[in-house]
């Protein structure tokens, strides 16, 4: 099944897949021990950053052979693709999604550059993942207004650039909270009313309480996007290992971080698993 079929699905059931993104070995097979775990299937991330870190044909090679060792039914998406280039060249690396973010340029710009990149994935039966409204990244202010994903922008969107995904912006934003966000679960359903052959994803949830998730999955969102906890969770066990022994064999130091970011996919999961097939 590729992921296309698996929005479908998701549609159809009104249930959602969690996209997790992982940063080198040891969170990748945390994630996957979670999901052979618990069953469930799962969409890999890497966003430029990590792919400039691990190198692009090394880290696609890493996620598809541990989606294979690990026995998951999943899929390897770029996350926010900041460039036609980048698409490209994950395209011909063998991502199975990718995601073009123009949501800083105009409606307009937005249009034509998203058009691009759909053009481009159509011989490789890749689905196209957008944003449209302003969700606050890393280091940004998170206050910037009515920045939220218009309903009938949303719609035109699509029906102009033939998505098969769209980021919405309803009150999330990337990183950690300062106080727990309220999502406007009305446009939600208002957008998810005018795109109901779209699959609408939610970026941003690393610390959205789990029945905001859990709810917004009730309302038509697809995919739930997590990255931030994942980072956190694995770095703050490694320093309370290391600052614990002084053993120096990184084979027995980093299992006990791995172990954490499993329990916490774990958890992730839940929050789709009674929704899936």
């Amino acid at each position: 099944m590729n992921l296309k079929e698996k929005y479908i699905e998701l549609r159809k059931n009104n249930s959602a897949i969690i996209a997790a993104n992982f940063y080198n070995l040891e969170t990748l097979k945390g994630l996957l021990i979670a999901a052979n775990e618990q069953n469930s299937s799962v969409i890999l991330q890497l966003s430029k950053s990590s792919i400039d870190y691990m190198g692009l044909k090394t880290s696609v090679a890493m996620a598809k052979a541990a989606l294979e060792e690990y026995n998951v039914q999943g899929w390897l998406h770029l996350d926010h693709g900041n460039s036609y280039e980048l698409v490209r060249n994950c395209l011909d690396a063998g991502f199975d999604s990718v995601m073009i973010d123009g949501s800083e340029l105009s409606f307009d710009e937005n249009v034509v550059l998203t058009c691009r990149v759909v053009e481009a994935a159509k011989k490789y039966n890749v689905p196209v993942e957008a944003e449209l409204g302003f969700i606050a990244k890393l280091g940004q202010d998170h206050d910037k207004g009515d920045k939220f994903t218009k309903t009938e922008e949303a719609r035109l969107f699509v029906e102009q650039t033939k998505v098969d995904a769209l980021a919405i912006a309803i009150g999330t934003a990337h990183g950690f909270y300062k106080e727990t966000p309220k999502l406007d679960f009305g446009r939600l359903k208002e957008i998810k009313s005018v795109l109901p052959n779209t699959a609408l994803v939610l970026h941003g949830s690393s610390g959205i309480p789990h029945e905001d998730i859990e709810r917004a999955i009730a309302l038509g969102i697809s995919k739930i996007n997590v990255a931030t906890e994942f980072k956190d969770i694995f770095m703050k066990s490694l320093k309370e290992i290391l600052n614990s022994t002084d053993n120096i064999d990184i084979r027995q130091t980093f299992p006990g971080a791995i172990r954490k970011v499993t329990e916490l996919a774990k958890t992730k999961l839940n929050l789709t698993k009674q929704k899936e097939l």
